[in-house]
């Protein structure tokens, strides 16, 4: 599902189910040694998804440690993105002299708890809401979109980017993401989205010739 909603030449590895174990390198270790066990799972079978995805791109199979913010740190000259929910896993790698950066996201297909919604989706966003199929949960996709923005925007920019600084508009398929803050160097960013089979899915990528600054 996932590899319909990105452009060609990214590599995208998705699994469904529970997690399958994969060993990890010594990188990667030091960054769960103190997690639960559940969170180890999901940490290293996302990462499986990472390092099959590198390989399809020819790099690897390499480490994918995590930064101190728990941000991934990819192989130089990649840019990636991961997510993982419930029963579903995906990574998504490609080139750096492609793309500056790419996001996915994962979400359950249920509505967001109303106080989350307040927190995360303006009054502007939320009044054309009413008028969708409410089988999109479309609140709850204007949340994945806004976590698909960032895990493009923190890489690049190293500066926080809050939800109110996102506004997004929902197509058929497609979103824009308008941004309020200058520093990625475009005030746009427009991807796909798919609900399907109790998921919410959301990507993005950003054309390394898209960036301005």
């Amino acid at each position: 599902m996932l590899a319909d909603l990105v452009p060609l030449g990214i590599e995208v590895v998705e699994r469904h189910g529970p997690p399958v174990t994969v060993p990890l390198f010594a990188d990667e270790e030091a960054s769960v040694a103190d997690a639960v066990p559940a969170r180890r799972a999901e940490y290293a079978a996302v990462r499986g998804c990472a390092r099959e995805a590198l390989t399809r791109l020819g790099v690897g199979p390499v480490a994918v440690p995590s930064a101190p913010d728990r941000a991934p740190v990819w192989p130089a000259g990649t840019v990636g993105a991961m997510t993982h929910c419930v029963g579903y896993r995906a990574a998504a790698v490609g080139r750096a002299d492609d793309w500056a950066g790419l996001g996915i996201d994962a979400e359950p297909l249920a509505p967001l708890p109303s106080e989350v919604a307040e927190l995360v989706l303006s009054d502007h966003e939320r009044a054309p809401l009413a008028d969708l199929d409410p089988a999109w949960c479309a609140d709850r996709v204007l949340f994945s979109v806004k976590e698909c923005v960032y895990k493009v925007w923190s890489p690049i920019t190293g500066v926080w980017l809050g939800f109110e600084d996102v506004h997004v508009r929902l197509e058929d398929g497609h979103f824009v993401a308008q941004l309020r803050r200058p520093e990625l160097g475009v005030d746009e960013l427009h991807g796909r989205w798919t609900a399907h089979d109790g998921l919410i899915l959301t990507a993005l990528a950003l054309p390394r010739r898209a960036r301005h600054t």
